[in-house]
Order: C-alpha cells, then structure tokens, then sequence
C-alpha cells in the first residue's frame, strides 16, 4: 500500500508540493496531472501557494487541489456510480425538525415557542450529521439503550428522539429527498468505488488525514491502493516506541490514537508507512520533535521521563501573561516584531475567539489587520443588526432604548438623507425618548411630542411610522404565519434602509454581509411555509435563531496584511509559519470541554457507537502537537488567571512543563509580556490640579433658585457648568418613572385643588383625588405603575383632607393661604433668589407658617442649622421681607414638612423647631445674613467655583463629575 508520512518537523505542505514535484519529475509527468485531496478549502489554498513558492515564484499550472468535502457531485452521478436522491436544503431540514419538535409540544419537555424549537431543531440536526458520518442507525440503536437502572429524564430524551429514528426517516422517504451528511457519505463511497473499478491513470494522492470517519477511511484504502495513489498521513511520530503505538486502542486521548485507527482501518500496519525524507532541510531545531513525542507518551510509558534528560530545543518558548487582556497584547507585539524581518510570516492559533477578537483588536494600534479564518458571525453584519434591532423595537412596542437603537443605525435613513437622518434622530431623542418610558405604542411618542409642541420631530416620527406600518400592524396580531411575520420585518427594513439618493432593497442587500443575509432569508422564508403560526412578539428571538452560526467570510481584503495571519485550530492544522504563537492554552479551551450534548449522556454515546469524547482530545492534541513541531519559532502561551480565578494550563503545556522541571529544566520565557508591560506604562505620573474656573464678573449668574443656592454651598462647579457653560444633564433613556414624578404630580393636583376648592367642602376629599389622578394622566405612566400610583393618590387625598379639617378645628380658619406661592427677594448689588413656596399660612394670631410638602424623607431640623437643607430657613425670610406678597410679611412661627407618601403611614407632620422658638430664629437670621454675603462671595472674579469642596455635603454623585474630571484630581487630596 502506498502510505507515506512526512517528518514530524517539515512544514506539511512545502514538504507535500515538493513530493508532488519530485514524483512528477521521476514519473515523466507534467505537474498538472493528478488530484490532491486535502482535508479543508483552507489547506487546499495553502497547498496552491506552497506549490508557487516551490516553483520560486513562477506561474506555474496545478494539479486539481480539491477538499474532500468539493467532490465532483455531477461527475459521479453521469457516471451512473451516484444513485441518491437530492439533499434537503439546511433551511429546509431546520424547519421540517422544528416542525416535528412543536408537533410534540408539551411532551418530553419539548419546547412551545418556535424560537426555541428552531434552536432546538439545530441540535437535532447536530445529532443527524454526527450519526451519518459514523455511520450509526439510530433508529436501530437508539430503542436498545432502554434499561431499567436508566434514568427517568434520559428515558424522555430517548422518546424525544423519536422525532430522528422514526418522524425525520420517514419524512424524507415521503419527499425523496436524503440527509445532508448520509448523501456526503454516499458521495465519498461513491467515488471510492468509481477509482477501485476503474483505477485512474493519473495520481491521485490524499493527505493531510489524522483520523477519519469509516467512509473516509474506506476512500484512502481505495486511493492507498491505486498504482498512481498515496496516502500521505498527518503529523506522524516516528519516534513513538511500538511497544506505545500498539496500546494507542487503550489511549484514545494521544496525539497519534486517530493515525492508529486510520491505519486499522485502512487494513494497514505502522510497518506499511513509508518515510518520505523532505526535498529541504527542516527550518525546525533539532530535538523539537523528540521533545514533544516524549511529552506526549502514553501514562504506561512515563518511566522513560526518567531515563534521559531532554533538551529544550530552541525556538520553542513559553508566554506567562498575568491575565487575558496581557496576553492578547503581549500576543499581538509578537507579531507586530516578526515584520520586523522582511518576508517573515506569523500567525496565531487559538480555539478562544474571545481572544482572538483581542488580539485583532491590539494589532489595529499599529495599523495592521490580520486575515482572521474564523470570518464574523452573520448575525453582527450591519444589515442583520438592522433587521435584529427593527425586530426588537417592534416585539417592545417602540420603548425608547430599543426604538433609539434602530434610529442611530448607520444604515436607517427612511427617505432622509443619512446625515439629516441622524441629526433628526438626536433631536427626537430629546424630545420624545428621554425621561420615564412613555406608555406602549407610537402613539404614546405623537401624543409626547404634541405635549412638547415639536413640529420637526412629529414629521420625523409621522415618516417613521409610515415606514413601519405593516410591521407595527403585524405585531398586534395575537398569531400569524412565521413567514408573513419575517416578510413583514423585511419590508420595513428595506423601508427604513432607503436614503434620498438610494432604494432600501439596493442599500440593505449591498455587499458581501447584505448578499449572505438576502440569501439565508431567501431560503428561510421558504422553508417557514411549512411551519404554524406564531406569536408576533417571538419575531426577535426567531430570527437570532435562524441567524445563530452563520459565518460571513469575506474574500480576503486588499487591507489585510499578507503576512499576518489568525486562525482557528482548524484552519490552521498543516500550515506552518515562520513564528506560531499557540495560545488559549487553557483547560477547557484547549482541550475543549468534552460536553456529549443535549441528547445521550457518555455511555449511551459508547453504547451506540457514536465517537467518544476522548477521541475528540485525541485530536485535539494531534492539532496541538503537530503545530508545535513544524514551525521555526513556537510560542505557548497560557495566562495566569483567567476573569478572576487562576487558569489551570492545558493538560498538554503541562505535560511538557511537568516532563521539564523533573528534569530541573523549563521552557524559556518570551519576553513579549515585558513589552506588553513597558508599553502602557506612563514614563511619569502627571498629577491634575482640581478645576477652579474664575469667569469673569460678566458671566456669573445673578439670580438663582433655592435649589440652585443649596447646589452653590455644596457643589459650585455644578452651578458654573449649569448656569455659566449652559450644560444640562439629559435625563436617562428609558427611565423609571421616580419620585420626582410622582412628586410633580402630587404638588400640581394640591395647588389644582386650592386654586378651585375648599377643604371643608363635603366631597373635598374625592375632588382632591380626581385632580390628582388627572395630573398623573397627564405624564401617562405605564399601566402598573398608574395603578400603584392611584392608590397612594387616594390614601394620600384621603390623609391630606382629615388633617386640614383636624388643623382648622384646632387652631381655626387661617387668615390668608397660598399654595405654591411664587417669590422673588432682591438683593443688593442686583443679585436675587427666585422661590416657589408649597404653602403658606397667616394664622389667626398673625405669625406665618410655612410648610413644604414632601413625598420622599424630609430633612431634619439639624440639616438646617448646618445650612444643608437651607430651603425653608430662605423662605421665611422671603415671607418676613414681603417677598411672597403683603399677606405672609408677618414673622414666621413655624417650620414644617408635611410628608405625603400615599403608603402604608399615608402622610404625617414634621415639625421643625417646635417649641424651639431661640433656634428657628437662629436659623432664619442665618440665612438672612449668610444668603447675601453668598452671592457677594461670588461676584468677586476671584473666586473659584470649586467641585465639591465640602466632601460628603452633597450627598450625591454630581452629574458633572466627568466634566470636572473628578476621579483625576480626587486620588491625590
């Protein structure tokens, strides 16, 4: 048999063209002639190039280079040695399954919602592909794994799984139609029998293969025993001991148990494996393979770690970052170094795309983009994004959060032209989006916008609507057809994708990411057809489904850098590089988890046949192995910790550092953290002085509000940011509706009431509630928050009407009241204090008081004699100089907040001072004189409008904080 292996430290595929070559030359052949068939698209490609840098650059033409998973389909079946029956579409299979899984609605803990069932469907579909190519009858194997010591949820699955041993077969008998993968594995058989009855006079060579599945295995017989055939064999280890290679049956976890079984089943012994010596010279130090056999040995061979000390081989080195985002640095340093050298190449591996994402992300610092194997999820395109966010601002009736999303896409313009558009939305967005969550619906937004008599923003949102009609009228259906539901997403996409110079259809579908999304759905929205109906809302989630493992790979760009690559293990398995840097080296990345899936546990799999999970870590470190031998400069890293726990290294770094240090040895450290390190670190510390802005006389305001004053004494920077750069903090997106709401609401409906009632009337108690209930539909609260706020407005009305009757059988009808009073005290020098008074009262011995209605915790009298709370104390010396009107200049007896919380206490009286008559004066005549001195302080342009220079005063974070750059200054006070 022709079974060739090349030596475990040549670059696999420089070292394969070059065989190619050189039998070509010794055959008499042209290099054209003959098929190569190479594991993966990716490994074919790399072949094509290897053979270019062979030929020393020059064109040159190819043999066919084809990927086992490409093979000639129309060939085969005009041969007549093809006889099956076309596949099902993925589209199609997903639907029919999920079809089958919401016929079981209800049982076995089968899902009701078709996203779930479309998800669920997937791992279906897992099960269906992995049995094909094992070649397994579930509908045969399945039923024999019921046993009595089974349990009672495992006997579920398998009844669940009736949908694949008996509804999925007999679908596809009924249609005429075959399994993806059994048709894969038929088209395989089918070639192989084609080349055993009619051998091919041209070569045909199969390399690449570590491990296969049986049809697989079957073809490389075939090819293995063609006159013109040769199977070249994956990273194989010469070096491993027969005793070891004869008990890899025993070890499915080795690196080389997947070559073992391949041979087996190729009916071939590791006696048949010819050694094919490279054309070249490895570029790999000498010891590296040597090194890694001995690591990898089976645990019955591990005395032999004792019998001779290895040698660490140069090139070969190990990366010990302190976390994950060190390590993505430190990783893309590396290969920034490696252009360095002209004609160097480098790439990374890793099986953990978080880090990958990093590592592309470090690389952008010195402008370079790598070619990333692993493309980008469909599902985070710009055109799918769109129709994700139009989904989920339509399932949430338009709330704010969802709804400003889907206007801020770059791509949403609905007949605007995109640069208005964005400008119309951020107008919009503080007219309508910003504050408490406006009831469900568009509506809500129009009648917002009318309240607020905003012409612009009602046009921008009448064009809004207008371009999501259909789907704003689907999702109040109750149930309707998957398909009308994603069409009618699609419309309104397509409608709000279009822009004044270009249709929606033409901006939306554009481009390689819009052409994949147009085509998914195409075949989607056909294969929905055949689905029943479902709920609206569930749209969103739906379409995460169907978008959920979908990849766009784009052809490489003229941007990225040709040296530079990032791959997954996959693509990566025979390439080589200059510099490799194998990272992700952590238990449960590398190896992956071994997770059997939903369905059968460990010994079900075992029972049936299915591969087991050891095999799975056999190769994953035949992939480790094989890519730390053939690369000139190998890097291993693994990051100390991984979020907040140590990371525990891969089982296969530590058999290499284990085998090391009983030999007092270890792997040289890369010094690329080290730069990570210098890198970032500031060459000195810059200390920021705290802002004191000094504006000019001019600018500073003259007249302020009781609040504003109270801002002034604790925080002046707020005041100067507010007053002076004219900066107002927007209110937050999607906002709970607060206590200052229902604060607003309470204060408006008890000034409606004494503007037009009189507590002493018999129903004063009900026509104080239905004003303030009118009040609190004016802000249109969500329905469950209303319904919580109209019974604390009654309890509260209720309260608020027995104490004023109680009040007025006590001390008698007042001799003037005034409810939300407007007062304004004039200062000398032209300054004054602007005041709303809640309430105030002349009472029958002429004194004034002065109450504040609160529904959040009062102050208590202590915080107005420290000049906290300095509210009520500038009140009655506003009331005292005639500021409130003639009736309240009169001396002030009291102090009071009546809070009025509508809870489980309805309201209660908070006196301050009571009986304390020394200290209210105190008080009062503090701020008389301290009020004035305040604004005198600073008119002066000298003084400083400092950030909180009393820490702890304010009693809250303050809004400008940012802007002052607190967090700066603050560590060195």
């Amino acid at each position: 048999m022709n079974i060739f292996a090349l030596p475990a430290d040549a670059a696999y595929l420089p070292a394969l063209a070059a065989a190619w070559l050189q039998a070509a030359a010794e055959a008499g052949r042209t290099a054209d002639e003959g098929i190569l068939l190479l594991p993966t698209r990716r490994s074919a490609r790399a072949l094509a190039g290897a053979f270019l840098a062979a030929n020393g650059g020059q064109p040159m033409l190819l043999p066919r280079i084809v990927a086992l998973g490409a093979l000639d389909e129309v060939g085969l079946a005009l041969s007549g040695v093809l006889d099956q029956a076309p596949a099902i579409g993925n589209a199609d299979r997903q639907a029919v399954l999920a079809q089958l899984i919401l016929a079981r609605a209800g049982k076995d803990g089968a899902p009701t919602r078709l996203a779930d069932s479309w998800k669920l469907a997937a791992d279906l579909a897992a099960l269906l592909d992995e049995a094909a190519w094992a070649e397994i009858d579930l509908a045969a194997k399945l039923p024999g794994l019921v046993e009595g010591d089974l349990a009672i949820h495992w006997e579920k699955s398998l009844q669940f799984l009736s949908i694949v041993t008996a509804a999925w077969p007999a679908f596809l008998a009924e249609s005429g139609l075959a399994d993806q993968s059994s048709r894969a594995v038929a088209l395989i058989d089918a070639q192989a029998a084609q080349w055993r009855e009619c051998p091919p006079a041209y070569p045909v060579w199969l390399a690449g293969l570590a491990g296969a599945p049986p049809s697989i295995i079957r073809l490389a017989r075939v090819i293995a025993g063609l006159k013109t055939g040769a199977v070249y064999l994956g990273y194989y280890d010469s070096l491993l001991p027969d005793h070891c290679w004869a008990d890899l049956a025993d070890h499915p976890t080795h690196p080389q148990a997947g070559l073992a079984e391949l041979l087996a089943g190729m009916s071939a012994t590791r006696d048949d494996v010819i050694a094919r010596p490279p054309a070249t010279a490895s570029h790999v130090a000498a010891g590296r393979a040597a090194l890694l056999s001995r690591a990898a040995l089976p645990a019955t061979a591990l005395d032999s770690w004792q019998k001779a000390t290895p040698i660490v081989p140069e090139g070969l080195s190990r990366l010990a970052p302190r976390d994950e985002q060190e390590e993505a640095l430190s990783i893309a340093l590396l290969l920034r170094d490696a252009l360095q050298t002209p004609g160097r190449s480098a790439a990374l591996v890793t099986p953990d795309r978080a880090l990958a994402l990093r590592v592309a992300a470090e690389l952008g610092r010195f402008d370079i983009r790598a070619d990333d194997s692993a493309g980008e999820p469909l599902a985070g395109t710009p055109p799918a994004i769109l129709l994700r966010l139009a989904a989920r601002a339509a399932a949430e009736s338009w709330a704010p959060v969802p709804l400003l999303a889907l206007l801020k896409h770059p791509l949403v313009a609905f007949g605007y032209a995109p640069p208005a558009a964005r400008a119309a939305a951020r107008q919009f967005e503080l007219a309508a989006l910003r504050g408490p969550r406006p009831p469900p619906g568009l509506g809500s937004l129009e009648f917002r916008l009318d309240q607020t008599k905003n012409p612009a923003s009602a046009g921008f949102l009448a064009s809004f609507r207008q371009a999501v009609e259909s789907l704003d009228a689907m999702m109040t259906a109750i149930a309707a057809p998957p398909a009308a539901c994603l069409t009618a997403l699609i419309e309104a996409a397509e409608y709000l994708a279009a822009s004044d110079e270009q249709a929606g259809a033409a901006s939306l579908w554009s481009g390689e990411a819009g052409a994949a999304l147009a085509e998914l759905l195409s075949e989607t929205l056909a294969a929905l057809d055949r689905l029943p109906d479902m709920a609206p809302a569930d749209l969103p989630d739906l379409l995460d489904a169907v978008l959920e493992g979908a990849i766009l790979r784009r052809p490489r760009a003229h941007d990225q850098h040709p040296r530079i690559a990032i791959w997954r293990v996959q693509e990566a398995r025979l390439q080589s590089v200059d510099l490799l840097v194998l990272a992700g080296l952590s238990e449960g990345a590398w190896p992956a988890e071994t997770d059997p899936g939903p369905w059968l546990s460990r010994v079900m799999r075992r029972g049936i046949g299915l591969p087991s999970s050891e095999a799975a870590i056999g190769a994953a470190a035949h992939d480790f192995f094989a890519l730390a031998a053939s690369s000139p400069v190998v890097v291993l890293s693994a990051p100390k910790t991984s979020g907040r726990a140590p990371c525990v290294p891969s089982r296969f770094l530590a058999r290499i550092e284990t085998m090391l240090a009983g030999a007092h040895l270890s792997l040289p450290l890369h010094p690329a953290s080290d730069w990570a390190r210098l890198l970032d670190r500031p060459v000195a510390r810059i200390q920021r002085p705290k802002p004191a802005p000094r504006p000019p006389a001019g600018l500073r305001p003259k007249s302020l509000s009781i609040s504003e004053i109270a801002t002034l004494m604790a925080d002046p920077y707020a005041v100067y940011a507010r007053k002076i750069l004219k900066i107002a903090e927007l209110d937050e997106l999607d906002a709970e509706s607060d206590a200052a709401s229902f604060g607003t609401i309470v204060h408006n409906g008890i000034a409606a009431f004494f503007a037009a009632h009189d507590p002493a009337e018999p129903d004063a108690g009900a026509r104080l509630t239905a004003l303030l209930l009118s009040e609190m539909r004016l802000t249109r609260p969500r329905a469950a928050l209303a319904a919580w706020w109209a019974a604390r407005l009654q309890r509260l009305a209720h309260w608020l009407i027995a104490t004023e009757t109680q009040l007025r059988a006590k001390v008698g009808l007042p001799l003037a009241l005034a409810v939300e009073r407007d007062g304004k005290w004039l200062i000398e020098g032209g300054f004054a204090v602007n005041a709303r008074a809640d309430r105030l009262e002349c009472k029958a011995d002429g004194l004034v008081s002065i109450i504040d209605y609160k529904t959040g915790s009062p102050a208590a009298a202590k915080d107005l004699v420290a000049g906290n709370a300095p509210q009520l104390p500038i009140e009655a010396v506003m009331a005292e100089l005639g500021c409130f009107g003639p009736d309240f200049a009169h001396k002030v007896s009291d102090l009071a907040f009546w809070k009025l919380s509508g809870g489980a206490v309805e309201g209660k009286i908070h006196p301050l001072f009571a009986g304390k008559d020394a200290e209210l004066r105190a008080v009062i005549d503090t701020a008389r004189r301290n009020i004035p001195d305040l604004f005198k302080q600073f008119s002066d342009p000298m003084t400083a409008y400092l950030n909180a220079p009393h820490p702890g005063r304010a009693g809250y974070a303050s809004p400008y904080d940012a802007i002052s750059r607190r967090a700066e200054w603050q560590e060195g006070e």
